[in-house]
């Protein structure tokens, strides 16, 4: 090789490796975000953080895990505050169990619907309760994702009424105190198990019910083992859209404003989406061969409510926030 082909041969090597690097820094510029959430690929929500990411699409990619399978149900939150996750779809009793003032949104029949939801947390109320997970949990929530009110299936055909009448049903419930306590205060005998358990929990008749909204039943299938769903409407379920604040403060305002309007279109159409859906899934029930029907909801309103103010998770709300939400 002449003198002049062995700098030609180097030269073309260096701008072959600062073409390498130019490449590198830009795959480096595009951050990867895994996000991981207990529901299936087919329900609504993951349409939602199909459509968020379309929107983020510039600035990063994307990585979802449905049905539990990066991190299993009630594990995402401590996840993402090791730095292990960078998004999830967060329960807000996972939150209480680390925060107990929170424990106030996970009671039931505090919120009234999907808007009364949205304007809670659009309220001081809400900047309150984020400013708290911020500080506390290394968090950002981006917006409550409504996913229907929470309702009763069962197995037996044992008519449902009042409180009473779920005494001594084992009814499956999320584990942690927040969710066990929501099982007590509807009056069942809550059994903790996971998410991904309880189809095969009411086949084999370890379970006697569960408590999901309606499109989660479809989704899941409960319905193929339960003979009734009583319509309770016992809490407007919810969970947090919440990136990691190590993502969240590696973006400048201008990006941060960009990635909240991502969040808040995506949120916004889901929750139109499900609500549809609720409206639509009764007749489906009923076509399937379920009894459904609306027990005494004063009688259920008027227990749970005891319940919570005679419980020591009472104590832990912060003064006047039940009338500010009540108010709103």
């Amino acid at each position: 090789m002449t003198g002049i082909d062995r700098r030609a041969f180097m030269a073309a090597g260096a701008a072959a490796a600062v073409a390498g690097f130019a490449q590198g820094a830009s795959a480096q510029a595009k951050p990867n975000l895994r996000f991981s959430a207990v529901f299936s690929e087919q329900d609504i929500r993951a349409e939602m953080m199909k459509r968020f990411g379309e929107a983020i699409k510039d600035e990063f990619t994307l990585q979802p895990y449905y049905g539990g399978n990066l991190f299993k149900q009630g594990t995402e939150l401590v996840a993402m505050q090791r730095n292990n996750l960078e998004m999830g779809n967060i329960a807000p009793q996972d939150i209480s169990n680390q925060i107990p003032a929170w424990s106030i949104v996970t009671s039931a029949y505090l919120f009234r619907d999907a808007d009364h939801l949205k304007k809670v947390f659009a309220s001081d109320v809400g900047r309150d309760l984020k400013t708290m997970a911020e500080e506390k949990l290394n968090i950002k929530i981006l917006g409550p994702t409504y996913f229907g009110a929470r309702q009763v299936g069962l197995k037996p055909k044992k008519k449902i009424s009042t409180p009473a009448d779920l005494a001594g049903v084992k009814l499956r419930m999320p584990g942690g105190d927040a969710w066990q306590f929501l099982g007590q205060s509807i009056g069942a005998n809550p059994t903790p198990m996971a998410y991904a358990e309880v189809y095969t929990g009411l086949q084999s008749g370890a379970i006697d019910g569960q408590d999901n909204p309606l499109p989660n039943v479809q989704n899941m299938k409960f319905y193929e083992v339960s003979s009734q769903i009583v319509l309770t409407s016992h809490l407007v379920g919810f969970d947090l859209l919440c990136v990691t604040k190590r993502v969240w403060d590696g973006m400048n305002a201008q990006k941060q404003a960009a990635f909240q309007a991502a969040a808040d279109t995506a949120i916004d159409w889901s929750t139109k989406e499900h609500l549809a859906k609720e409206a639509e899934l009764v007749d489906f029930f009923k076509k399937q061969g379920l009894e459904v029907y609306t027990p005494d909801l004063a009688a259920f309103r008027d227990f749970a409510q005891k319940k919570y103010l005679a419980s020591d998770l009472a104590k832990s709300w912060p003064p006047g926030m039940v009338e500010k939400i009540n108010a709103l």
